[in-house]
C-alpha cells in the first residue's frame, strides 16, 4: 500500500503557533485558522466540509499543539481518506501552516514549487501545485474583498470559453488539469451524447411498405371491408439500441481517471435506457441504480458510499469471474456491447484472467477495451494482465481526455468489426 507518509520537515521555530505552544493562545484564533485551512483544502479538491472542520478542531483540542507531529497527524486523520489525497494535503499543510497569514501574502504571487518526496511523477506535483495555488488565490481574493470597501464599479468578465480554449481542453490529459479545468471538463462530459448502432429485433411493427406481408393485419382489414377487397398490409422488423455494459477499474493506478469516468457513466446513463455500470478494484460493485439519479452530486455520493475498495488494489480476474457468474445472464442479453475500462495491471498476476475475458468476449456482441496507458506512443501490453486481455477484445482505444471520450461516438456507430480482424489489425499495427 506504499510507504507511510511523513509530516513535512520544517523547523518548529518558523511556526508562530507551534513554537509558542506553552504560551496562552488567543481565544478562537487556532479554530479560525483550522477553518481557513479546511476551506483551502476544499477549494483544492478535497472533500473538506464543515463537519470535518469541526472534527479537526476537536482532534487538535484533544492532542494539543505542543508537538508538530501530533498536530499534523490530528489534521491528517480527519481530512485524508484516500491515498491519492496525501500529496495535496502535505503541500497544503507545509505552505499554509508555515505562516498563518499565508492567504494575505499569496495575493498576486504564484505558489512555490514544493516537491514532496513521494517518488511520484513530477507532472503530478505540478498539477497539485496548480490546484493548490488556485485554491489559495481564491481564498485570498474572497477575504480581501470582505475587508476592503471598493468605490469603483465591478468589471464583469465574459468567462465563455473561446474556440482555442475548447480545443486545448479537449486534448488535455485529465491528470494534468487544474481545478477550474476539471470543472469545465465535467460540464463538457455532462453534455455528451453517446449514439450507438441500432440492431434488428425479433419483433415487427406495421409499415407502409416493405418486403414482408402482415397476414393477420391483412385479414382483419379484409373482414372490416366485408371481403369485397383485400387491402395488403406490411410489416418490418423493429430496431433497438443494444444494451451497453460498462465495467470500470477504480483501483489506485486508475484513480486519476476513474472520477472523471464516473461523470461520463452518469451522462450516458441519463441519455439512454439499458445502460448497466459496474466498478471494480478488489471486488465488483453494481452502481447502475445510483448513477440513474438526475443530480450528479447525489449520484456520486451514493456511489462513494456503496464502493468499499476505492483506490485500492486490482483483482481483474476475480472481479470478472463474479461478473460472469452473477451478472452476465442478466445484462448481456440481446447483443450487449461491453466497454471495459482498465489499465490491465492486475495484483493477482492475471490468475484466471484469460479464461474470464474469453468468456466475457463470447457472451457479448462487442468488447471494447479503453486503456489510458495507450496515450503513450511506445505502449506495449507487457504486463501479465494486458497480455491476457489483448487477444479477446474487438477494439483497443485510449481514454485519457475529452477527445478520446468523444471518439467513442464514432467507434460505437461503426459497423461491428469481426473479432479475428480486430486482433490481427492490432498486431500488425504494433509490429
Amino acid at each position: 500500500m506504499g510507504t507511510t507518509p511523513r509530516p513535512p520537515d520544517s523547523p518548529a521555530s518558523q511556526h508562530p503557533i507551534l513554537a509558542l505552544a506553552d504560551a496562552p493562545l488567543p481565544t478562537g484564533r487556532l479554530a479560525q485558522n483550522i477553518m481557513h485551512f479546511g476551506r483551502t483544502l476544499r477549494a483544492a479538491g478535497l472533500p473538506a466540509g464543515p463537519g470535518k472542520v469541526l472534527a479537526a478542531i476537536r482532534a487538535v483540542e484533544t492532542v494539543g499543539v505542543r508537538r508538530r507531529d501530533d498536530f499534523y497527524w490530528a489534521l491528517h486523520a480527519v481530512f485524508v481518506n484516500r491515498r491519492d489525497q496525501q500529496d495535496l494535503f502535505d503541500q497544503a499543510f507545509e505552505i499554509f501552516w508555515r505562516n498563518p497569514k499565508i492567504l494575505e501574502r499569496m495575493m498576486g504571487l504564484l505558489l512555490p514549487d514544493v516537491q514532496p518526496n513521494t517518488g511520484r511523477d513530477p507532472d503530478d506535483s505540478k498539477t497539485i501545485n496548480r490546484r493548490l495555488a488556485e485554491a489559495l488565490r481564491a481564498g485570498n481574493a474572497g477575504g480581501q474583498e470582505a475587508r476592503t470597501e471598493r468605490a469603483e464599479d465591478e468589471v464583469e468578465i465574459d468567462a465563455v470559453l473561446t474556440y482555442s480554449d475548447r480545443e486545448v481542453l479537449r486534448h488535455m490529459d485529465f491528470e494534468q488539469m487544474s481545478t477550474a479545468e476539471i470543472a469545465q471538463a465535467k460540464a463538457a462530459i455532462a453534455a455528451m451524447r453517446l449514439p450507438i448502432m441500432t440492431l434488428p429485433t425479433r419483433r415487427f411493427r406495421p409499415a407502409l411498405a416493405g418486403s414482408r406481408a402482415d397476414l393477420r393485419a391483412t385479414m382483419r382489414a379484409a373482414l372490416r371491408s366485408g371481403g369485397d377487397t383485400i387491402p395488403l398490409r406490411w410489416k418490418q422488423q423493429r430496431r433497438r439500441h443494444p444494451p451497453l455494459v460498462v465495467i470500470c477499474d477504480i483501483s489506485g493506478s486508475m484513480s486519476r481517471y476513474s472520477r472523471m469516468l464516473l461523470h461520463f457513466l452518469h451522462a450516458i446513463t441519463s441519455d439512454r435506457d439499458r445502460v448497466h455500470s459496474f466498478v471494480f478494484g478488489t471486488r465488483l460493485t453494481n452502481v447502475t441504480r445510483y448513477l440513474r439519479h438526475k443530480d450528479i452530486d447525489v449520484a456520486l455520493e451514493k456511489v462513494a458510499t456503496a464502493v468499499l475498495d476505492w483506490a485500492g488494489g486490482t483483482r481483474i480476474g476475480a472481479c470478472l469471474h463474479d461478473f460472469n457468474a452473477t451478472w452476465a445472464r442478466r445484462v448481456l442479453g440481446q447483443g450487449a456491447v461491453v466497454l471495459f475500462i482498465s489499465d490491465g495491471l492486475d495484483r493477482d498476476n492475471a490468475e484466471g484472467l484469460r479464461i474470464e475475458v474469453e468468456r466475457l468476449h463470447r457472451s457479448c456482441r462487442r468488447l471494447i477495451w479503453l486503456n489510458p496507458l495507450l496515450r503513450y506512443e511506445g505502449y506495449e501490453p507487457k504486463s501479465l494482465g494486458a497480455k491476457a486481455i489483448m487477444p479477446h477484445v474487438d477494439d483497443f482505444r485510449t481514454v485519457h481526455n475529452l477527445e478520446s471520450l468523444a471518439q467513442l461516438t464514432d467507434v460505437l456507430s461503426e459497423p461491428i468489426t469481426r473479432r479475428q480482424e480486430a486482433t490481427t489489425a492490432w498486431r500488425e499495427a504494433s509490429a
